[in-house]
Order: structure tokens, then sequence, then C-alpha cells
């Protein structure tokens, strides 16, 4: 008999523990899917990360061709669709854009820099209405498209910048070859 008791109060002790490691665990899923939640319905004007890069260069379709071949990247007409997950929405894929532009373009324009970084954006609008109440120069109107809505403005060091409020499903419905 004695020997039953110990281990009846170490299975004791041990449901006792399951049950509360469980209900931790319940409350932690629960708090995680609420912040999902949050972010999900977060709407608040704001760069959510990176949309693309581009920059001038003397010859694009070679430099496509030297990206291509010697870092792998798959490159189209372009540049390069870079496929990343959403960390809030892991099922969902987002697209960043890799372009090489031809030197001169007016693309860049007002901006006399070699480069342009298009950042990803939601709530475009509101962005662009804090912008402005800021003093920041709004370039040119939202323009809208299947695969999402732009806006340029300038930055105090005269760097043109793309913002964009994407609809990656689009990219992802379109299929194509993307680095990964």
């Amino acid at each position: 008999m004695k020997p039953l008791l110990p281990i009846l109060l170490i299975a004791t002790v041990l449901a006792s523990c399951s049950t509360t490691t469980m209900k931790r665990n319940g409350m932690e899923k629960q708090k995680a899917s609420d912040e999902s939640a949050s972010l999900t319905n977060d709407t608040t004007p704001k760069v959510t990360g990176i949309g693309g890069i581009f920059f001038f260069s003397d010859n694009p379709d070679e430099a496509k061709n030297w990206y291509s071949k010697n870092l792998g990247m798959e490159t189209n007409e372009w540049g390069s669709s870079f496929e990343f997950r959403n960390a809030h929405r892991p099922d969902e894929i987002n697209y960043l854009q890799w372009s090489p532009f031809k030197k001169g373009s007016k693309y860049f324009a007002p901006s006399k820099k070699n480069f342009m970084i298009n950042y990803r954006v939601q709530n475009i609008e509101g962005l662009v209405r804090k912008l402005e109440a800021n003093g920041v120069t709004v370039v040119d109107d939202i323009e809208t498209f299947e695969y999402g809505k732009f806006v340029h403005i300038m930055d105090p060091e005269g760097n043109k910048i793309e913002l964009w409020e994407p609809v990656d499903s689009v990219f992802t419905h379109m299929g194509g070859k993307t680095t990964k």
C-alpha cells in the first residue's frame, strides 16, 4: 500500500500541473489571437515594410542578367519580385519589387538621387493627410491600380519616396517566378 500512495500523490500533482498549463496555454493562445485580430484591424496610417528598391543602371537588362546569373534572382522585364510571408497573417504572401531603371529615367524626378525606395503602407489616404499636415511635399495624387494605391513624397534630403498600399493577392493570382 505504501508504494501506491507516492504514485497517487505524483499523479495528482501532475494532473494539477497539466490543468494549470492547459489553462495558461489557452489564455496565451487567446491573447495571441486577440493581438493578431488587433493587428489585422489596425488602420493606423503608417509604413508597414519595404515594397521596392529602385535604382539607376546604365544597362538595366544587363544588370538583371548579372543578378540572375550570379545571385540566383528570378528576373523579368521589371526586375525581380521577392516573395515573403506576412508576419501577422502567415498564410498571406507579400511581395517586394527590385528594379533597375535606365539611368536618367524621369520616374525618380524631381529627385536627383540614383535610387528610390518604395514603402508598403496601410491607410494611404490617412497617411497622405498626416504628411500634408506635417508639411511634407506630396508630389502627386494617389493613383489606384488593380494591385494597389500609390503616391510619391519627398523626404528632407531630396529623395523621392514611393508609398504603396498593396493588393498582394493580385500578384499571387498572376503567378510567375519570384525570388524566394
